[in-house]
């Protein structure tokens, strides 16, 4: 009787250890084939940024000899803009969903970089053709360890897309890495004397500058 009980007991362990086996076999499947998709996606968005690059590098050849249609070129600039956002919130994903690797922040720099350019754009085209939109600049620290500041920036990041919920086109939304180590974006933030010290902060129309708000009331102000 207690022989075909322990045979019986080693039989349920065997069991379970091929079950817990399988299961944990699994899992290390599906992790790797789940890495794989987002190292593909990743790829994906590295490939279209670098063509985003050129494209605003043409844009910007072609607003510095100043013969553009000016409803034309805003369309084109809150178009490109709506459009990199989208793509960096799926790349904020990926990165919040996985660990972080150097692809990952090469990647994320790059799109600070492109959308940098596109501020670039912006002021020539607003020196054309006057204020078209609200032009708003989000300088934020990536990566950013103290808890206060990320705290400051969540509240930043989902003030600002409330903003551009409401007001739409009527508002350009730029937000950059201001902590990078890219010299074109901190010759950007000298030229609106901003350091990463400041961070994060919020510049409107590149002369209201806003580093501490806590409501969507207090910053549609600014919009009215």
């Amino acid at each position: 009787m207690e022989i075909k009980m322990f045979k019986s007991q080693k039989h349920v362990f065997w069991q379970a250890l091929l079950v817990t086996v399988l299961i944990f076999s699994l899992g290390l499947i599906m992790g790797f084939i789940l890495e794989n998709w987002r190292t593909s996606k990743i790829s994906f968005l590295s490939e279209k940024s670098e063509i985003d690059l050129l494209d605003a590098k043409l844009l910007n050849d072609i607003y510095s000899r100043e013969d553009f249609n000016c409803q034309i070129a805003t369309e084109e600039n809150l178009n490109f803009a709506d459009r990199i956002y989208q793509e960096a919130k799926i790349l904020d994903r990926y990165e919040s969903a996985s660990r972080l690797t150097e692809s990952i922040q090469l990647q994320h720099k790059k799109y600070d970089i492109l959308r940098a350019m596109l501020l670039l754009n912006s002021i020539k085209v607003q020196e054309k053709c006057g204020n078209p939109y609200n032009e708003v600049v989000y300088f934020y620290s990536y990566e950013e360890e103290d808890i206060t500041r990320r705290a400051k920036q969540n509240v930043f990041s989902k003030l600002l897309k409330e903003v551009k919920d409401r007001k739409g086109s009527d508002v350009l939304l730029i937000p950059i890495a201001g902590n990078i180590g890219s010299p074109s974006i901190s010759l950007l933030m000298d030229r609106y004397n901003v350091s990463e010290e400041d961070l994060p902060i919020i510049l409107i129309n590149r002369d209201i500058r806003v580093s501490d708000v806590e409501n969507i009331e207090d910053l549609m102000e600014y919009f009215e």
